[in-house]
């Protein structure tokens, strides 16, 4: 089903094209490492009006 001829049409060449961005997402996003409890604090002052 998956020959030299399906990779040459339209269908093949967008099939090739989704795959390879589905690969790199997932290498990319594995990449990412940060900490859970570092993205809910911040850099800034809090102030407390009361």
């Amino acid at each position: 089903m998956f020959d030299r001829s399906f990779f040459q049409t339209k269908l093949g060449l967008a099939s090739l094209a989704s795959t390879s961005a589905m690969v790199l997402f997932v290498a990319l996003t594995t990449q990412m490492q940060f900490a859970p409890h570092m993205a809910a604090t911040t850099s800034t002052a809090i102030v407390e009006l009361a």
